[in-house]
């Protein structure tokens, strides 16, 4: 018998496999394809503190083995999201993990504090936000504001606090033990990588925001690079996530020190990714006479 079980933070997931932040709604759309009951976690979409209406249009683009997106977190805020989507989410058997979003560190804490009394397990802090009052650069590019948000987070939330790292930063470490040290409990990582697209008989750029997000296979490379060198930097766990597309990708980050795993951009191509990643992963298991998923965790040195 084989044990996925994982531990982060306090909180057992039957099994290391999530979907990434705002590849999946927050999970309704996809439920009609995927059973949320066999994944370890269904991760929502970015929420705010009020209703975000996104960038304009174009904002999505196809690249060489992936994809850009500017959407701009679009969502409906808080109040629709705590009336409407938790209790669809709670109706599975799965964890909930909320990913916030923020133009200030006050529009966090808003939203951190809402959710202190809902039933959700997890809260996944999105650094990648441009912090207004810091001139646009995102919270996730300056260590001294990577540790003050994750500090001011904490003494709020009464969930264990996920920050999710941004990889637009010269050295990944720096960053992580940054969120470390204000208390993080867990690290979500990569991001997306800043990237641009022209199209050149317009000759005008394919999005209208002009850079996006870059995710999908084209960047995990760099994001299993970055987690290896993440859990050598620090001591909790990490989710692991840029371009995962099939179970011998996830398992790739899980022996670079991944203790979960999350597919982002695939769900657009295969809606049934996330359930094939969590069979694929017991096949290996099997074949390998791994017992316990936690004997793969950072088992490359």
């Amino acid at each position: 018998m084989i044990s996925t079980k994982v531990n982060l933070a306090g909180v057992e997931f039957k099994n290391p496999v999530m979907e990434g932040s705002g590849t999946f709604g927050s999970g309704a759309e996809y439920s009609a394809y995927v059973d949320l009951n066999k994944l370890g976690a269904v991760v929502t979409k970015g929420v705010a503190n009020v209703p975000w209406p996104g960038n304009p249009t174009p904002r999505i683009a196809e690249t060489s083995s992936g994809m850009l997106n500017a959407i701009g977190l679009q969502n409906p805020g808080i109040d629709v999201f705590i009336e409407r989507d938790i209790p669809f989410l709670k109706q599975y058997d799965t964890r909930i993990v909320v990913n916030v979003c923020g133009k200030t560190t006050e529009d966090y804490l808003e939203v951190v504090e809402r959710l202190a009394d809902t039933d959700v397990d997890m809260l996944e802090i999105n650094i990648s936000c441009p912090n207004v009052k810091e001139g646009g650069i995102a919270f996730g590019q300056d260590p001294k504001a990577v540790e003050a948000i994750t500090k001011a987070v904490k003494a709020k939330a009464k969930q264990p606090v996920i920050m999710k790292l941004s990889p637009n930063v010269t050295d990944i470490t720096v960053m992580a033990k940054a969120a470390e040290a204000g208390g993080a409990d867990v690290l979500s990582m990569i991001n997306t990588l800043t990237g641009m697209k022209i199209d050149i008989e317009r000759k005008t750029f394919a999005l209208a925001n002009k850079t996006g997000g870059l995710s999908g296979p084209a960047i995990k490379p760099v994001a299993v690079r970055m987690v290896y060198q993440a859990a050598h930097a620090v001591k909790i766990p990490i989710i692991g996530m840029g371009g995962i597309t099939c179970a011998e990708d996830a398992i790739e980050f899980i022996l670079a020190g991944a203790s979960a795993v999350a597919v982002g951009t695939a769900n657009f191509m295969n809606p049934y990714t996330t359930v094939e990643v969590v069979k694929g992963i017991e096949d290996y298991m099997t074949r390998h006479g791994v017992k316990d998923i936690k004997e793969l965790v950072g088992a490359v040195k």
